[in-house]
Order: structure tokens, then sequence, then C-alpha cells
């Protein structure tokens, strides 16, 4: 069954459910979809009711919008408790505790936030909320300094998405503090089977401008970067299991893995895939259908998909508001220019920037002597691409 809700469904997404006729739940925003009239909907007593017949029925949701109503309706599921696990980052602290027993982290209500007294906390360290989405309300705090400076824009930029997430997806009411996680970036979409077996159909290597940095606006797949991290990934996701034993369950993982290869989890986003369906990447890089692999209990064969794959590079670039100008100053974004700068776009998808602070997603393939051209768009404010009212 497919929970559909904002802020996104892709065009992929949709034919995948018409194709399969999968069952989907009609949440309040299903009509922004604009689905086909033959859709397989079902109003919620039905979804609930489906669910009660077949607890082997498989969830997936394209939102974490829709985990409120999955812990309202679902309690005779274990999905509630197996989303609270993860959606909550201090409660993921505790939990991984035992593979990572000297971990820092510290819980702390927003309020107390400016009165906090960070002389004893190592530097540098990671603010955020303990329920959050993309990189909203995250922070590096390198020295003392900052954290005057730092609570400052925290206040600002939360005071300017407040309303667009419900409190399950993004809750400032708390935040964790925890160590700084050295190493490169990755995300990685995965899924434990019916035998709490974890099946990876995805990886993304996340890159920054700067240490500083922790935006979303580039991530990187290519057949380098899978069998590079496939086996110690796979290895960490074994030893997650075995504490939680979880199956037919679906997430997105970012960890870090450092200079010795060690793996050590950022976060893990329950019943979804990358988020605004940014999981498309593997369809367009390697021809994998995440939602079908999911559902069907697929695994990929990775030895015969990157067979073809040499010197190619997939990317999906954020083109996030990193203007500094408002919205509703915003007369046009240039995406003419922007599509310009890449030689095989494989999709551009755009979204309203006065809703979300974002202009749009692009997905490109490059060849690997033009890695340059995605370092110079993380570099870039986009001032450039848009025009002023």
């Amino acid at each position: 069954m497919i929970l559909l809700n904002k802020p996104y469904v892709s065009d992929f997404l949709k034919k995948t459910i018409l194709d399969n006729k999968m069952p989907i739940y009609q949440t309040e925003d299903i009509s922004n979809f604009y689905l086909k009239n033959d859709s397989n909907l079902l109003d919620q007593n039905s979804a609930i009711e489906k669910l009660k017949k077949d607890n082997q029925t498989k969830i997936y949701t394209n939102s974490e919008n829709s985990i409120n109503w999955i812990i309202n309706n679902l309690k005779f599921t274990d999905l509630p408790k197996n989303i609270n696990l993860f959606k909550d980052k201090v409660k993921f602290r505790k939990l991984t505790e035992t593979i990572y027993p000297d971990f820092y982290y510290k819980e702390v209500n927003f309020q107390d936030l400016k009165n906090l007294s960070i002389d004893n906390i190592k530097k540098p360290f990671i603010v955020k909320p303990s329920v959050g989405f993309f990189s909203m309300g995250v922070y590096t705090i390198l020295e003392n300094d900052d954290w005057n400076k730092t609570i400052d824009l925290l206040e600002k930029e939360l005071d300017e998405v407040k309303n667009l997430y419900p409190k399950e997806v993004l809750d400032t009411t708390t935040f964790i503090i925890e160590e700084y996680i050295t190493g490169e970036e990755y995300a990685f979409d995965a899924y434990f089977n019916e035998n709490g077996e974890p099946i990876i159909i995805n990886i993304l290597h996340h890159i920054f401008s700067s240490k500083e940095d922790v935006s979303d606006r580039v991530y990187v797949t290519s057949k380098e970067i899978i069998e590079k991290n496939l086996d110690k990934f796979q290895s960490f996701l074994i030893e997650l299991n075995k504490i939680t034993n979880i199956k037919n369950f679906p997430f997105h993982a970012e960890v870090r893995v450092n200079k010795n290869g060690e793996v050590k989890p950022i976060e893990i986003n329950p019943m979804r895939f990358a988020g605004w369906c940014t999981t498309d990447v593997a369809h367009f890089a390697y021809n994998i259908n995440p939602y079908e692999y999911y559902f069907l209990g697929k695994k990929p064969n990775w030895n015969e998909i990157l067979k073809e794959k040499d010197n190619k590079i997939y990317s999906i670039i954020i083109l996030d508001n990193s203007t500094n100008e408002k919205a509703e100053n915003i007369k046009r974004f240039d995406f003419d220019k922007v599509t310009n700068l890449f030689d095989n776009v494989l999709e551009l998808r755009k979204i309203d920037y006065n809703e979300y602070p974002i202009f749009g997603f692009l997905f490109v393939e490059i060849e690997k002597e033009n890695y340059f051209k995605l370092e110079n768009i993380l570099k870039s404010n986009l001032k450039e691409y848009i025009e002023l009212k």
C-alpha cells in the first residue's frame, strides 16, 4: 500500500503505481497529485481493514507527512514503534549505543539553547532538531564564538519554515547536540525484507563545498561509489537489524565513512526513500525501480547493473533558494541557464519556490572529466539564475 502526501509525487512514482495497480490510501493531499481515475484508491476504513486482514502488507510513504496517520491508526502493527526508533534522533542514538558506546550526544529543549554553556562540549559539534527533515535547522559549531550567532540564524530560519511541515516531520521543540562525525558523507536507500535482510538499492555520495557546509545541494552516484561502499553499508545494516529485528521496512540512511573505513550513522529516515522522490535517480542511473524492488522483494544484481557504467557519474542537484532573496522578491528562476551547464539532463522538476524554499531538482549524467561542473554549481548561491521583480 502507498501513502501519498505532500510535498511531491514524481511522474515516475505515479506510473509505477498505475502499472502495478498498487492500492493507495486517500490522504487529504491526494487531489494535488492528479492521479488517473482508474487508480486503486482506498478510504481510511478500507485501508485499515486491509492491513488488519494481512499484517504482511508492505507500506511505503513518499513523504514523512504520512507518519502521523500511521502512528495514530496502525497501533495494531509494529510500525509506530519502529518509526519512532529512527525518526527521533535522540531515540536513535540511544538505540545504537551498543554499537557506538563512545558517541557523544545531548538532548536540549529549544528554549534552553540560548543559555546553554558549550565550554565543555568538544568542538566541532552539530546542533539540529531531534525530529527533522532535509538540512533544516542543522548547524556546525567550530568554536565557542559561533554559538550566539548560530542561535540567531537558527531562530530566523525556524520562523521561516515553521508552517512547511507537520511536527512528525519537523519538530523544533527539542534539539540534539552531537559530536561531529568525520569522513565522507553518503546517503542510501534500502529496505529490510520479510526475513530482516537488508537490501540496498542505491548509494549516493553527498558532497559539500566546505567543512561548515551542511546543505543538500549535490548528491552523486557512480559505479565506483557503489562498489567501494556496498559491502560496508550492508555489514552496518546487518548489525543494526540485530538490535531492531525489523522486517518489511523501507528507509533512507545517511552515514559518514572515516579514513579507516568505519561507518557511523547520521540518521535513518523511516518508511521512505530519498525525499521528494529523488530516489528516482536509481531509475535514471541504473534502471532500478526502487518502489518495485521494495514491494516485490527484489535485490539488485550489481555486478550486472554496473557493467556498462565506467566513467559515468549521475547526480541529483537540489536548486535550493540560497540566494538570500525572499521568494516574493523573485520574478523568475532561469532554468534554461542551469540546464545548459550540463550535456545530458535526465529530468528537471520545477518546484513552486513561493511554497517551498526550493526552485527545483535537476537529474544529470556527466562524464568523470566534467566533475568540475558539479563543483561549480555546488559553490554557487544561485543568484546568477534569478531575476528580481
